[in-house]
């Protein structure tokens, strides 16, 4: 079973027992984090597809610590004007290893088309 989920503006492809290092979260090490923001379920040929989240889907992980990243230098210039500045930046991020995906069925949601709506009700 994999799962993708969107944390910090990115999405990750997660299995159960995987390490990924996501954008800063502010959960100290060791401690469980749950990701809500779940957009795809697979597991064997069953294809569950958020609209844009799944409801009742998300993953548990605890947090094994946080680090910063490689350093990108920078530089900037203006043309004939004797001005150069360079810098550089480390992001920082927090390694989780994924321990559970849980998918409960949700309602569903009361907005739709009107062709959902009647094969609903028929």
């Amino acid at each position: 079973m994999y799962a993708i989920v969107k944390t910090g503006g990115k999405q990750y492809t997660v299995r159960e027992n995987d390490i990924i290092e996501v954008e800063k979260l502010d959960i100290p090490a060791g401690e469980k984090v749950g990701l809500d923001n779940v957009l795809f379920i697979g597991d064997d040929g069953k294809q569950i597809v958020g609209t844009p989240m799944i409801e009742g889907a998300k993953v548990t992980g605890k947090v094994l610590g946080h680090g910063l990243g490689r350093k990108i230098v920078g530089f900037t210039y203006k043309p004939k004007k004797n001005v150069r500045r360079r810098f550089g930046h480390r992001q920082r991020y927090t390694r989780v290893l994924v321990e559970k995906i849980e998918y409960t069925k949700g309602k569903p949601k009361a907005a739709g088309s009107k062709k959902q709506k009647a094969a609903e009700e028929a």
